[in-house]
Order: structure tokens, then C-alpha cells, then sequence
């Protein structure tokens, strides 16, 4: 069925046709449209799910641990405050081998406040474990959903995942989608099904004391679980091509890079406009590319190194930072590729737009081969005339 939709409407087309059995959520901005929808669908009987509204974010992340513990299929969304406020459990998700699957309408931390859209609440949340992709558009986020739940429950990864999808100017923003038919999705994405869970019958303890000794070893299956999830993802990304003609490719999807001199590696909805601006850049004899980092957990790190090794001149725009040195996309991207010989651009941050002038001066710096940190859209800085 093809709808106008906004993002944060197609995410909860998504949990409707992953038939989730449990819902747990907590309203806040800029995702909030996702718990309604879901709520209504609920109500109405459209979405046959437990839908439980919590008394915060922690108390949701909370209660789906314990429901993927007995064996239902999990979701909830969040958003910025939200999302840091969930740390704890999020921790905790990981631990437990519970693939819950959440939407994040990425968004600025105050203080002070702003609830317009970056990436700093997901970027902060990058080492917990979680599977994390990034939508460039709405259609991606209900496929997303979808596959992020094939890979998630699959027993040899069982973990949870985030999609992310950019805080109003995906999550607000009305665009074309296609929904499939619950007939195909459940052909694609069967009821879950543990190898363990809570039973009365068959009692076992999940997530009792662990000690020293076993410790490292708990840490180090969850590694080799991130790792397992590559090929899981390839996988099935090629049966959702199969089933619904919408392929998604290498986890770092690349644009006009195969001659390109200079490409502009970045993540979410802002890359769609660098695609624009490449084109135009193109036309004026200027050799860019754009480089899309679909999957930043696990870490696409082979193919990073492929790219920057093919291409003179590299640069990585952070819609973040990190207080360190650049942003958290761009020390991925240098420490992966082993050079120091590539741009950091922080932009976009607290919802100020990214306007393709402010791209092409990115794009133009690359091809100089500046180094350093550039804040790109700071007003009275060196970007601006």
C-alpha cells in the first residue's frame, strides 16, 4: 500500500507488521507521534500488543527486558533526555540477550534545552552495545525496523538495536512510502522464537552475579555477537530484497565515489543533500562523492578501509561531538583507516539546517585537503562570509 507518511507513522507501521507483542513507552519530542499511533492501532484492534505507558523511559526499557526475557517480541521509541535517562537499562539490554527493537528520533541534549534534531543522544549511547542503523529517509526507517528485527532475534546474535532516524526532519516530514502487506512481512519475519526464556515449567536465573572469572567471557560473546551480526544483516537484507524489491546494500552505502577525488563520508538524512550537492558539483567539474554510513554499530570497519584507501581526499561530518578531538563518526573513521589525513566537520548540531551552500564548502575544503576540526555551520566562523 503506498501512504504519505511521516517518519515516526512508518515506525509504527513497522512494529504493527512485526506483529510486536509487547509495547512499553514514555512520551517525549520529537518522538512521541510514534507511541500514539501505536496506542491508537492498539485501541482500535488494528495491533494486537500489551501496551504499557510507563512512568518514564528507564520504567519502559525496563519492563521490555523483562517481557523479551519470557519470550515476547519487544519494542518502544525514545528520544534525546529519554534515551540518556534509559543508559542504565540499555546497559542492562545488552547483558540480558534481549533484542528489543527501538526507533530513535535523534535529538539534541540540553541543556539548555533544545528538542530540535542531532545525533549526540545516539552517538552517547554508542558503546553500550547496541546495534545502531541510521535512515536516510522514511522508507528506510520501516524497512529498517524490520530487518533490525531479523537480525536482532536471530540466536546467534540476540541483541538489541536502535534505528535512527533524524529528529523532525525525518520523523515529522510527510514522504511516499510503500507499506507491505502483513501476509509478506510475517513470510519475512516469523514469531519469535528463544532458544531460552523465562518458564515456569523449566525454571532457570537469568541475569544472576557473575564473577571475575566469567566476566571477560560474558563481554567477549557479546563482541563476537556484533561480529556474527555483519553477515546476519547481509543476509537479511537479501531476503527483504526477495521479498519486497527494496535492495540495501554495503553497510556504508557510497555515491559517484568510484572516480571521485574528495568524498564526504556522513550519516542519516544529511546525506541525501550531499548527494544533491555532489551532482551539482559534478556538473562544475569538481570529482565528489558521498559516502553513507547506513550501520555505525557494528562498525563497518572493512569497508571504511577499502574506501579511504581508493579515494586522495577524505572528510566525515558529525551532526555531534565529542569534547575530544572531532566527532565520534570521524575518530571511527581515522582510527579504522590508520591515517591521520582525513577532515573532521562537526554541523547540524541543535537542528540547525544543513543547506547545500554549507556542503559545498565542505565538500570544496576536502578537495583542498584542509585537516583539523571544522565547526562548518558556526555563525561569524571561517565558513562564513
Amino acid at each position: 500500500m503506498i501512504a504519505a507518511a511521516t517518519g515516526n507513522y512508518a515506525a509504527a507501521q513497522a512494529a504493527r507488521l512485526a506483529r510486536a507483542d509487547v509495547v512499553a513507552v514514555y512520551p517525549i519530542t520529537p518522538q512521541t507521534t510514534i507511541s500514539e499511533y501505536v496506542a491508537s492501532m492498539v485501541q482500535s484492534g488494528e495491533m494486537s500488543a500489551e501496551f504499557l505507558l510507563m512512568e518514564s523511559e528507564h520504567s519502559a526499557m525496563s519492563a521490555l527486558i523483562g517481557a523479551s526475557t519470557i519470550g515476547a517480541r519487544t519494542f518502544t521509541a525514545t528520544s534525546s533526555h529519554g534515551l540518556a535517562l534509559m543508559h542504565e537499562m540499555l546497559m542492562w539490554a545488552v547483558g540480558a540477550r534481549t533484542p528489543i527493537v527501538m526507533p530513535v528520533a535523534a535529538r539534541a541534549i540540553g541543556g539548555p534545552w533544545n528538542i530540535w534534531g542531532d545525533h549526540q543522544d545516539v552517538i552517547s549511547e554508542r558503546d553500550t552495545g547496541w546495534l545502531q542503523f541510521f535512515c536516510e529517509n522514511n522508507q528506510e526507517v520501516l524497512d529498517t525496523i524490520l530487518m533490525a528485527y531479523k537480525v536482532a532475534e536471530d540466536r546467534e546474535v540476540m541483541l538489541p538495536a536502535m534505528v535512527i532516524e533524524d529528529g523532525f526532519v525525518l520523523s515529522h516530514t510527510v514522504e511516499r512510502i510503500d507499506i507491505p502487506a502483513p501476509e509478506e512481512v510475517d513470510a519475512y519475519l516469523p514469531r519469535y522464537t528463544p532458544e531460552f526464556f523465562a518458564d515456569p515449567a523449566n525454571p532457570v536465573r537469568f541475569g544472576g552475579l557473575v564473577t571475575p572469572e566469567l566476566w571477560t567471557e560474558f563481554r567477549y560473546r557479546i563482541a563476537q555477537s556484533h561480529e556474527i551480526s555483519r553477515e546476519k544483516l547481509k543476509d537479511a537484507q537479501q531476503e527483504f530484497a526477495r521479498i519486497f524489491g527494496r535492495e540495501y546494500g554495503s553497510p556504508v552505502e557510497t555515491y559517484r565515489c568510484e572516480d571521485a577525488e574528495a568524498v564526504l563520508i556522513a550519516a542519516g538524512a544529511v546525506a541525501g543533500t550531499a548527494k544533491e550537492v555532489a551532482d551539482e558539483l559534478r556538473q562544475q567539474g569538481k570529482k565528489v562523492g558521498v559516502a553513507r554510513l547506513r550501520v555505525f554499530r557494528p562498525f563497518p570497519a572493512e569497508e571504511i578501509k577499502k574506501l579511504v584507501a581508493s579515494v586522495p581526499a577524505v572528510g566525515v561530518l558529525d551532526k555531534s561531538y565529542t569534547f575530544g578531538d572531532g566527532g565520534a563518526m570521524f575518530n571511527e573513521v581515522r582510527s579504522t583507516a590508520g591515517t591521520s589525513e582525513i577532515g573532521s566537520y562537526i554541523a547540524g548540531l541543535g537542528g540547525r539546517d544543513v543547506p547545500p551552500a554549507v556542503l559545498v564548502k565542505i565538500f570544496n575544503d576536502i578537495l583542498e585537503k584542509n585537516r583539523g576540526t571544522v565547526w562548518a555551520d558556526l555563525k561569524g566562523g571561517e565558513f562564513n562570509d
